[in-house]
């Protein structure tokens, strides 16, 4: 080997390493997926102040769909804009029960005491889905939202959540979810933001925000 050539992935030994390191992680992989046999709904959270939360929902919701689920969405505080998720999935009436009770962000809406009494209508349809079994995944869109602002109460909400059939997945997003629902969930994702869009002028547009 002359001093300009480069020793091979194989002369260095890189790939007996990888190899090595791969069978450690498959033994440790392994044994979690061997302790992990408990089957049964779930709740999972998606917040943070970081773009994908409902995103992340909805993609759950698609999945629920294509394994021949039937789900629900309740969308809470939006309302005033028709989304893409919204058009595409009421195509699906069968799988899909779709409901959108808010009216628009609050700074639009300016009404306290209107935002409370949809979010209070909302909950009523999102109780109505959490008591129904044959329904295997419900999202509630912006739940936190209504939450952190006390539109509705947290320990109430807690409480039917527990009261669901015991196979039935939720799937809750919004920025601020509340300690005791954060508490009370199964799986929790902060969206962290790194750079957004909007930040540099560009305004939302369909297919990627709306």
């Amino acid at each position: 080997m002359s001093d300009t050539e480069q020793p091979s992935q194989t002369d260095d030994g890189r790939d007996e390493r990888h190899k090595n390191r791969m069978v450690r992680k498959k033994e440790v992989v392994d044994a979690k997926i061997a302790a992990a046999q408990a089957e049964r709904g779930v709740i999972v959270i998606t917040t943070g102040n970081g773009k994908g939360k409902s995103s992340s929902g909805f993609g759950m919701v698609v999945r629920a769909m294509g394994h021949g689920m039937r789900t629900g969405v309740v969308q809470f505080i939006k309302g005033a804009i028709p989304s893409g998720e919204e058009m595409f999935l009421r195509r699906f009436p069968e799988q899909c029960e779709f409901h959108v009770m808010g009216e628009g962000y609050t700074w639009e809406t300016q009404d306290r005491a209107r935002d409370v009494a949809k979010a209070e209508a909302a909950w009523e349809v999102a109780r109505r889905m959490l008591r129904d079994p044959s329904i295997g995944l419900v999202m509630f869109d912006e739940l936190n939202i209504a939450l952190k602002l006390h539109y509705l109460d947290v320990e109430t909400v807690i409480a039917d959540l527990k009261a669901r059939p015991a196979m039935q997945h939720v799937v809750i997003t919004g920025r601020g979810a509340p300690p005791a629902l954060v508490e009370a969930a199964d799986t929790v994702t902060d969206m962290t933001p790194v750079k957004h869009a909007f930040q540099q002028g560009i305004k939302a547009q369909r297919g990627v925000e709306m």
